[in-house]
């Protein structure tokens, strides 16, 4: 057997295998890219597998590609809306959080390894960010469901986090190299510079360049198949051409996935998944590719240094990160301390040591094979643990519905919509009411239903029926809706989790009237034109919290999700428990309605026509 068929034989088995094993293993909780990191080992030199590796330059090049391309496709999947709620934060952690995590964590390597202080922060630096791998994957990981802003926050932080690590990393190598080779090395002043090229440049080749990807996409008339081959392509073009000019391939490509994901084009669902099995196979070769890369033997000599640099790292650096990035946002003790937790380390670190390697620094394999251990030590201890943290801090949601099973066909962009078909599960809402008064969110149409082998009109029919095959016409970000409208009820649960659920959720400005008319119940006329989030501040008492609720006919608004102070989004529940906790009496909104409110507008109007016409009342009156 040639060498050729020897590499893919060995390849081909070793992903097959990961992928097996991945399975088994996630029944005990483990998490999978621990699994496929151990699984490179015992496939390298002195494991089973015999595989003698170490070639750090082909291992910097796979990984860059690896890593170009799970930043795009975290991109892909990263709402604006999540932008929004969580980059301030986010991007302090990106930042300031990696400079103080790296500086608290290179002290204790300085004092554990006995460096010196630029070594101590060189593996501080190499150690300091969090990997979007482990991440993006971790946190959807088992069905856990995570509260928006801090699932949000650590998603955006791991896709934004790699060019101050990078940087840092860079720096400190190449002034270890002019130390060794002499004067030269770059001021300040020359290393702000760097860094302001890199992000700065980073982030505006990312935005224009998903633009034109999106502008290129939505005008090409090629093969379906064609166009997730292209989408790939042109990340790693991004990635490439940014790193090429100086800039942050990193941050291009994670940026260039958000503007191309979160805008509409004409191959919407079949490059998103595509990118979602390219992805997984990024993952498992990175990870068995540096599994395969370091030698078992040669971490022992200094195994207790790095437990302990890992140790300070996951106890006392990262959550002081955390700690003083989180605050300014008055963001909650549990949230600070999730936050702080969840600082998942993994294929960026193991990626960022080969680079003193390369450089041929005199300490770089013991900087290596320490940056090793405190991967192997982070997925272990965070990543085991993250869904008991979850829980420990109060940051879990109850779980969705399981997703019913759902064809999406791509439409032209200039269409608006895509046609999803649904196959209606038993228990499902969509089997509670007629067709006629089914509670579809805006811009869905019902297009046909197939029942009984035969294609039937939905002017037809008066309900679905189990086993019915719905077609409709929606927008891409209206399909979590229709997931739970078409997919089996969820088993009913009490308590706070239960409110925080719902089954709809609507943004705060949403009007009331709008989500009455759809789900028809019945409130007052004055507060039609109330966004539901005024409505229910001026109806509940005391400060909205998540979990109250208001109960109006034969459903309840539920406080979903509340942000310094006010009401980011609201739940509806259509079939209300009675014995759920936080909820208003309905008869003190009518009673607020027809008396209260007419008696404070009275007022308001009496108190400024008063103010017009005599001085010393407009003063009291301003003063109010």
């Amino acid at each position: 057997m040639d060498i050729a068929n020897q590499l893919i034989l060995v390849g081909a088995g070793l992903v097959a295998l990961s992928v097996v094993v991945g399975l088994v293993s996630s029944r005990f909780g483990a998490p999978l890219l621990l699994v496929f990191l151990v699984l490179g080992m015992l496939a390298g030199e002195e494991g089973p597998g015999g595989i003698d590796f170490d070639d750090f330059h082909a291992a910097y090049l796979v990984g860059s590609i690896a890593l170009a391309i799970i930043l795009f496709d975290g991109g892909l999947r990263t709402s604006t809306r999540d932008l929004r709620r969580a980059i301030a934060p986010a991007g302090l952690l990106a930042t300031v959080g990696v400079v103080v995590t790296a500086g608290i964590t290179g002290a204790g390597a300085k004092w554990l390894l006995g460096t010196t202080w630029l070594e101590g922060l060189l593996v501080g630096s190499i150690v300091a960010s969090t990997d979007a791998a482990a991440v993006f994957l971790l946190l959807h990981s088992r069905g856990m469901r995570l509260k928006d802003r801090p699932r949000s926050t650590l998603e955006i932080e791991a896709g934004l986090n790699d060019p101050m690590a990078v940087f840092l990393t860079v720096s400190c190598v190449g002034l270890l190299t002019a130390v060794e080779i002499g004067p030269g090395a770059d001021d300040v002043g020359a290393l702000a510079t760097r860094f302001a090229v890199q992000a700065l440049g980073g982030s505006g080749i990312g935005v224009a360049a998903g633009f034109m990807l999106l502008w290129l996409t939505n005008r090409l008339n090629v093969a379906s198949g064609l166009y997730p081959v292209f989408a790939v392509a042109m990340a790693l073009l991004i990635f490439s051409g940014a790193q090429e000019v100086g800039a942050s391939g990193f941050l291009a490509a994670y940026l260039a996935g958000i503007v191309f994901g979160s805008r509409r084009h004409r191959a919407t669902q079949i490059i998103n998944r595509f990118h979602d099995g390219l992805a997984w196979l990024s993952q498992i070769t990175l990870f068995l590719m540096l599994g395969l890369l370091v030698t078992p033997s040669a971490l022992l000599p200094n195994i207790l240094p790095a437990l302990g640099v890992a140790l300070v790292l996951i106890f006392v650096g990262r959550p002081v990160a955390g700690l003083l990035c989180l605050l300014p946002f008055r963001v909650g003790r549990a949230e600070i301390g999730f936050v702080s937790w969840v600082g998942l380390r993994g294929a960026v670190p193991i990626y960022l040591g080969t680079i003193p390697v390369l450089a041929g620094l005199e300490n770089a394999r013991l900087f290596f094979d320490v940056v090793y251990v405190v991967v192997i030590v982070s997925l272990v201890v965070q990543g085991w643990s993250i869904a008991a943290a979850a829980r420990r801090f109060g940051m879990t949601l109850p779980p969705r519905p399981q997703t019913p099973p759902r064809l999406d066909i791509d439409m032209p962009a200039e269409v608006g919509r895509d046609i999803s078909v649904y196959t209606v599960q038993p228990s499902s809402l969509a089997l509670r009411r007629t067709l006629g008064r089914m509670p579809l969110p805006p811009g869905t149409d019902v297009v046909s239903v197939y029942r009984d082998g035969e294609m039937r009109s939905p002017g037809g029919l008066d309900r679905l029926a189990p086993g019915d095959h719905v077609l409709l016409m929606a927008k891409v970000d209206q399909l979590p809706v229709l997931d739970r409208l078409f997919g089996r009820k969820p088993p009913a649960s009490h308590g706070l989790d239960a409110a925080l659920l719902g089954e709809f959720v609507f943004p705060g400005e949403t009007t009331t009237g709008a989500i009455a008319d759809m789900y028809e119940f019945r409130v007052p006329a004055r507060c039609r034109d109330l966004p539901v989030r005024a409505f229910l501040r001026g109806n509940l008492i005391g400060v909205p919290r998540p979990g109250r609720r208001i109960r109006l006919d034969a459903v309840e608004l539920v406080v979903r999700e509340v942000a310094e102070g006010e009401i980011v989004s609201v739940a509806i529940e259509l079939e209300p428990d009675e014995r759920s906790l936080h909820r208003l009496d309905p008869a003190l909104v009518w009673l607020r309605a027809l008396l209260w409110d007419p008696v404070r507008e009275r007022t308001v109007s009496a108190t400024r026509a008063a103010a017009a016409r005599w001085p010393w009342v407009r003063r009291d009156a301003g003063s109010r």
